[in-house]
């Protein structure tokens, strides 16, 4: 059986697993019994209990009373939020910097250069100390607040801009644009086949585009006063209403932002000059304007090799959101190293971090993976 090369193959596999498992039950009974020495349990029963603390900012609804596994949830969504918010406004502000590097107008290319000289030789978290010690120093106080646009101020308090407040009678709307958004793609669907099948395009979208149209007419009509816009006021030092980002939140969205887009403009124009010379001269013997060449023939082609990158700076973005402990923003990270600070249970509360960010990279990894499946080239 020995002689078998599989089979050798495999007990050596299982014997190095086995060697693994052992370590690792060593070092787990061995850190069991010092931490029970001093008086510290292994465990996280420590979750059901009182979080005793408060989360200045937060997404999700939370008081001082609610157990430690909440506090731990609230400060994921504040993560979550501030990943989402700097992947949308990076990826955009990266596309125009990876464009603009490719200008042949020379301010607009240096520009762009600057940029990402800057943002690539540059700790991020200097960036943000940076930025944070240039709010407090550069904003005014609130009573002499900068006013950005009709309703929008900046001040040592933060920024607050107007927001647009829903009551529950805007449920039937927002349920009719759900419905309206999938009847256009189903019937955007059901033509492209049509039309593949036959040659001829039906009608499918157009009629789906005028039921939408007379229902949204009709809708807005009827609930009218189902939505409305929420203007910040200046009340007793400081403006009230609407929506308001602390320095600490914008502190971080800024600097992140900055840095993140900054990568992201040179893989886009590592995919813009990876497409063929030949497919800008096909665009322009057809008669297209640089920009339609752009939108319709370069930009898909560079997503194919733009995408695999990209998802190395997603999962990026959302590792450095853990920097937002050095300016005071309450994530994750912070929330959980709060909470391993008033219960001793580093341990279980570094494991937590540990799954809690491999599950959502794993997750966002896993997504962008198969939209790059789903664009990739297939050979035959």
């Amino acid at each position: 059986m020995l002689q078998d090369a599989r089979i050798r193959a495999i007990m050596v596999q299982a014997a190095l697993l086995a060697g693994v498992a052992a370590l690792g039950f060593v070092l787990l009974t061995a850190t069991a019994r010092n931490l029970e020495l001093r008086g510290i349990p292994l465990g996280f029963g420590f979750l059901w209990r009182p979080a005793n603390f408060q989360i200045a900012e937060t997404i999700l609804p939370y008081s001082s009373s609610d157990p430690n596994w909440w506090a731990a949830v609230v400060g994921l969504s504040n993560s979550l939020f501030i990943s989402v918010l700097v992947i949308l406004l990076a990826s955009v502000i990266g596309l125009f910097i990876g464009i603009g590097r490719l200008s042949s107008n020379p301010l607009v290319s240096g520009l762009c250069r600057v940029w990402v000289e800057v943002a690539r030789n540059t700790p991020l978290v200097v960036l943000l100390i940076f930025n944070y010690a240039l709010w407090w120093e550069v904003l005014p106080l609130a009573t002499e607040a900068w006013t950005l646009a009709p309703g929008t101020h900046i001040s040592v308090r933060g920024l607050s801009m107007p927001a647009l407040t829903w009551s529950a009678s805007a449920l039937a709307p927002l349920a009719f644009l759900g419905a309206s958004a999938f009847i256009l793609l189903g019937a955007s669907y059901a033509a492209r086949r049509r039309h593949m099948k036959t040659g001829r395009r039906p009608a499918y979208v157009s009629m789906a585009w005028l039921f939408v149209a007379v229902g949204a007419s009709i809708f807005l009509f009827a609930y009218r006063d189902a939505a409305s816009l929420d203007i910040p006021e200046f009340r007793r030092a400081n403006f009230a209403g609407g929506w308001s980002l602390t320095p600490e939140l914008t502190t971080i969205l800024i600097g992140l932002t900055f840095y993140t887009a900054g990568f992201i403009g040179e893989i886009v124009r590592g995919g813009i000059l990876a497409v063929r010379k030949g497919q800008w001269e096909a665009a322009t013997a057809l008669g297209l304007s640089r920009g339609q060449t752009y939108r319709l023939v370069v930009l898909p082609l560079a997503l194919r090799s733009i995408v695999p990158p990209l998802n190395s700076q997603y999962i990026n973005v959302v590792k450095n959101s853990t920097l937002a402990i050095v300016v005071g923003y309450q994530d994750f990270m912070t929330v959980v190293s709060t909470m391993i600070n008033k219960t001793s249970h580093a341990i279980e509360g570094v494991a937590i971090i540990l799954g809690v960010f491999l599950a959502v990279n794993l997750a966002l990894s896993a997504l962008l993976n198969a939209y790059n499946r789903r664009i990739a080239i297939v050979e035959r």
